[in-house]
């Protein structure tokens, strides 16, 4: 079974609220499933949300 998240856990490993979280979910950024109450998210998913939303850095050269 994959590792799931709590929209806490999220929060606290990204560094941002849990509404900036809730607001990803809203939007569509960052898929999740509803558990009861609450969302869980995919460890994986929140790998690829940082790889995708990621802005290259420059060099210089």
């Amino acid at each position: 079974m994959k590792r799931l998240l709590t929209v806490t856990e999220v929060a606290s490993d990204l560094r941002v609220s849990k509404m900036t979280v809730y607001r990803l979910i809203k939007r569509g950024n960052l898929p999740a499933v509803r558990v009861g109450r609450g969302y869980r998210i995919k460890a994986q998913t929140v790998e690829q949300y940082l790889t995708n939303e990621s802005t290259p850095t420059k060099t210089e050269g």
